[in-house]
């Protein structure tokens, strides 16, 4: 089965690519890969450090295990970021609610606020945004795995880009082998069921993810903005190297990074902790600091030594190097 997407010389001429990770298309599809087991070796640490959290109903029922899921979750303005996208879904005009949860697979106990979100009830909505709110910052936005998902996109975009300037669109539809194939004018995507779409003019924009496995995603509504959201390519799961951060700043200056991580060090405490003299210590700390590794304040006698924001995305999770920390998307 496929879904075939038709293209003019007019929607040639708009194809476009997202400027990064769409915190909203991640955020959905995360529902998924959490819930269905597949790829361990690229989700499964994910998932294990997600044990203790639950999926909220309300995203249990509205992005079910397979098939459908509405349109109104994944709104174009989510490329502006996080608060962006909780706006649009906040938005969403009753009539459309009533159209696209009508869509869903109704069972026996056909939840309440599922009645009241499909009349557009405030209460109902804000339950549904807060939710998501909820979530996306637990397990995608506020978790270590952003920043996997923003390299992983960003790796993605810098490959498309360059064919689209070396060959011209033509050569970024035929290099989005293999889910999808380009014999103009026609691309012909992998896809759950038989399906046609013609963009009249309408362009396509091509959003990579990180959460999509496998099969790429298009909005289920044919008037919509035309998206086709697919998977990335993962890199190979690595184990960091303890030595990696010392090869890169020094011996010296990488286990001062390490011991300021940890809580925050004074010069005397890093001195005592790295094995050398204040003065060569002090030099270090002035290096990484001009590098915008660590923050220095003065208390009283004392500097206390702290890594910013830039020198934790050094770090590993126990402290070791190549650790990438959360950062929260949008």
């Amino acid at each position: 089965m496929a879904l075939r997407v038709r293209f003019t010389g007019e929607d040639l001429g708009r194809v476009r690519l997202a400027a990064g990770a769409d915190p909203m298309w991640e955020t959905v599809l995360s529902v998924h890969r959490l819930r269905d087991g597949h790829a361990p070796h690229v989700y499964g640490a994910w998932r294990r450090s997600l044990r203790a959290a639950q999926v909220p109903e309300t995203l249990r029922v509205l992005i079910p295990g397979h098939g459908y899921f509405p349109d109104f979750l994944n709104p174009e303005e989510s490329a502006a970021g996080w608060g962006a996208a909780l706006d649009a879904v906040r938005a969403t005009p009753r009539r459309r609610l009533a159209s696209e949860l009508a869509r869903l697979a109704r069972s026996p106990e056909y939840p309440v606020w599922l009645r009241e979100l499909a009349q557009g009830r405030p209460g109902a909505l804000r339950r549904l945004v807060d939710d998501l709110d909820r979530y996306h910052r637990v397990a995608v936005g506020g978790h270590p795995v952003w920043s996997t998902v923003r390299a992983a996109v960003d790796a993605d975009l810098a490959v498309r880009a360059r064919r689209l300037a070396s060959g011209g669109v033509e050569a970024l539809l035929a290099g989005l082998r293999p889910a999808m194939r380009w014999d103009p004018p026609v691309l012909e995507v992998d896809y759950p069921v038989d399906r046609e779409l013609r963009l009249a003019g309408r362009g396509l924009l091509l959003v990579p993810s990180f959460f999509c496995w496998r099969t790429p995603v298009m909005l289920a509504d044919p008037g919509l903005p035309p998206v086709l959201v697919y998977p990335v390519a993962h890199a190979p799961v690595t184990t960091a190297d303890p030595a990696a951060l010392g090869r890169l700043l020094g011996t010296t200056r990488a286990r001062v990074l390490v011991c300021a991580a940890e809580g925050g060090a004074t010069t005397g405490e890093l001195a005592r902790s790295v094995g050398v003299s204040l003065g060569s210590v002090s030099q270090h700390a002035r290096v990484l600091r001009e590098s915008g590794l660590l923050y220095s304040t003065r208390r009283g006698n004392e500097v206390l030594h702290t890594v910013t924001p830039v020198g934790r995305t050094l770090l590993p999770a126990d402290g070791g190097p190549g650790a990438r920390q959360p950062r929260e998307a949008g």
